[in-house]
């Protein structure tokens, strides 16, 4: 069998046998390939530096398809994102960044939009108030290479131009229009957005990365839970890592959820 080659972050593993596991790898070019690795906890293998969640390769691969186990050959190790292993904030959101990976994407489903963005959000993690901007970014990348872009611009239902927020500053988001509206929501919920989550929002649209010292961290924080909620919506899951990120702060009391 031909052997392909590509850049892959490993966001799942677990133990086959005493030397062998069996890795879902997200790979570049190819999406996720679920593989079984032969020997790869041999200390002396085809597998640098072994194969741990959260870290970045080049793997060689023979392909299989119908839903069977490929089989990894070698992993060249490239980058291991040591924030990930000394932090707690650093590992909780870099779960949550391959969890909505694992969640939203079909095996050997190339988004290479996706993985840029993941491997950028690792690496984001270095710095503490960059963590939720990163984690915003790869929810929305993800629910944008999947073809669920939420609609900020114009009416979600409609199609018609928004018409200014209310005197409060707060829009209404309808997960099942898939976006902003402006009249009443008459199908499923209704999610009240401030101006400056939609702002921000906004901004990520348009590819531009957030710089967490421009950005007041409660923004930040409303906008990665409400694309985490649209996520949970669309996909129908709610990934376990992700799960932390969505609590409102206030139960009783808490105002607009996004």
């Amino acid at each position: 069998m031909p052997i392909t080659k590509d850049d892959a972050v490993c966001i799942r593993h677990w133990d086959w046998s005493e030397t062998s596991q069996t890795v879902s790898l997200f790979s570049r070019e190819h999406g996720i390939v679920r593989c079984v690795a032969k020997g790869s906890r041999r200390e002396r293998s085809d597998f640098s530096g072994g194969l741990e969640l959260a870290t970045r390769g080049e793997m060689a691969v023979s392909l299989k398809r119908d839903g069977q186990l490929s089989n990894l050959t070698a992993w060249d190790l490239q980058e291991i994102f040591p924030q990930v292993r000394s932090s707690l904030s650093a590992f909780t959101h870099a779960m949550a960044m391959l969890d909505v990976v694992h969640h939203c994407l079909e095996p050997l489903d190339p988004h290479p939009g996706l993985f840029d963005a993941l491997v950028r959000g690792l690496r984001s993690l270095t710095d503490p108030p960059a963590q939720r901007p990163a984690l915003a970014v790869v929810l929305w990348t993800a629910l944008d290479d999947t073809g669920h872009r939420p609609e900020l611009f114009v009416d979600a239902a409609t199609g018609a131009e928004l018409p200014p927020p209310s005197d409060a500053g707060v829009r209404t988001f309808s997960p099942r229009a898939g976006g902003l509206v402006a009249g009443a929501v008459r199908d499923g919920p209704a999610w009240r957005v401030r101006a400056e989550t939609v702002e921000l929002l906004r901004l990520i649209a348009s590819g531009v990365w957030p710089d967490p010292d421009a950005r007041d961290p409660a923004t930040v924080e409303r906008a990665a839970r409400l694309l985490g909620w649209y996520f949970r919506e669309v996909f129908g899951v709610e990934p376990p890592a992700l799960a932390p990120f969505l609590t409102l702060p206030d139960a009783r009391d808490p105002g607009p959820v996004g």
